[in-house]
């Protein structure tokens, strides 16, 4: 093996045991700012070292943004925050060009940009603002570009789009197609702590201020963790497991069970088979193992699949959810032995 490929090799190996001996330091970090919802942590920093976007859905005052603000810290990464609302236009994110004098007394155009030239960005109630505006947001998550008047800006890296709906209201909301909620990697379902755990946060919150969250990485660190993720071994029998699984979610399909043609009316692509692999590597690789086994994806099914997979009317009638669907889609499907 020549140097310069040993030494990328030595880099790569530096990488992933900085991740594993990072992880719970990545923890206690998060833990002098949250409290429990250990799972919601797990998928997003899924989604952040595996270099995608992420859903959101959680009623309102469940600490998303504190969530996020706190990764970016311990990233070193910088973060804004959009509240997303009926009025928002799309320059209002990406920015706009303004007429401006020059010292000689001439005039040119000059670029500003919005708040969406930043690492992180929390993209609050996506839902409320009309199409026009999410589609401006979309570009940027799926090119890491703006375009304005003709011209593109290119995003610094890493770019990581957080954004939430609110599942009560949703009276005057423009709900995201399904084509661009594909978009998203992962769907992080945010739910109302336990009791005991939100005694410990109205503790924590009403008696001084928090201790403040340390930085553990930086910008670089984040583009060279994308990169270690897709090197993550993954035997092929582990591959054909998640694109079966996907498989398994498409009604009037050969080998479909039968349930799912019962209930759904759209089923996952082939994205949803990418993103399982993708997640179960960096869920690997967060849990300090150097390949991927079969509960990687099983734990990540749900989601990657539950905004990719529409039910019909019957299921709404019958109360069956998501989850249960998910949930049966996967137990229908056999396990590798190998």
């Amino acid at each position: 093996m020549s140097e310069p490929a040993e030494n990328a090799l030595d880099q790569e190996r530096e990488i992933v045991e900085k991740v594993r001996s990072s992880r719970q330091l990545i923890r206690n970090e998060l833990s002098k700012a949250i409290v429990g919802q250990d799972d919601v942590i797990e998928q997003v920093l899924i989604t952040l070292f595996a270099g995608g976007h992420c859903l959101i859905t959680g009623a309102p005052g469940l600490a998303k943004t504190l969530l996020v603000n706190s990764i970016a810290k311990i990233f070193h990464l910088e973060f804004r925050r959009i509240q997303f609302t009926p009025d928002l236009m799309p320059a209002d994110i990406t920015g706009t060009e303004i007429l401006e004098e020059t010292p000689d007394g001439q005039r040119q155009l000059n670029f500003v940009k919005g708040p969406i030239f930043a690492n992180v960005i929390l993209a609050d109630e996506i839902n409320r603002t009309p199409p026009k505006t999410q589609a401006a947001l979309l570009e940027a998550m799926q090119e890491h570009q703006v375009t304005a008047a003709g011209r593109a800006y290119t995003l610094e890296e890493p770019f990581f789009v957080l954004a939430t709906q609110n599942p009560i209201e949703m009276e005057g909301t423009y709900p995201l197609p399904e084509a661009q909620l594909d978009r998203f990697m992962l769907n992080v379902v945010i739910d109302y702590l336990p009791v005991e755990d939100e005694i410990t946060v109205v503790e924590r919150t009403t008696s001084g201020s928090a201790a403040p969250i340390e930085a553990l990485f930086s910008s670089a660190d984040v583009i060279a963790f994308h990169k270690v993720v897709r090197t993550v071994p993954v035997a092929k029998e582990l591959i054909e497991y998640a694109v079966k699984i996907t498989a398994a979610s498409r009604p009037s399909q050969a080998g479909t069970p039968d349930f799912v043609n019962q209930y759904v009316s759209w089923g996952a692509g082939t994205r949803a088979s990418q993103y399982l692999i993708l997640a179960a590597k960096a869920r690997a690789l967060l849990e300090g193992r150097s390949h991927v086994n079969v509960e990687d994806i099983k734990s990540i099914a749900h989601p990657v699949l539950r905004h990719r997979v529409l039910l019909n009317y019957k299921a709404e009638a019958e109360g069956t959810s998501i989850e249960e669907i998910i949930s049966r889609i996967i137990e229908s499907v056999a396990t590798p032995t190998g």
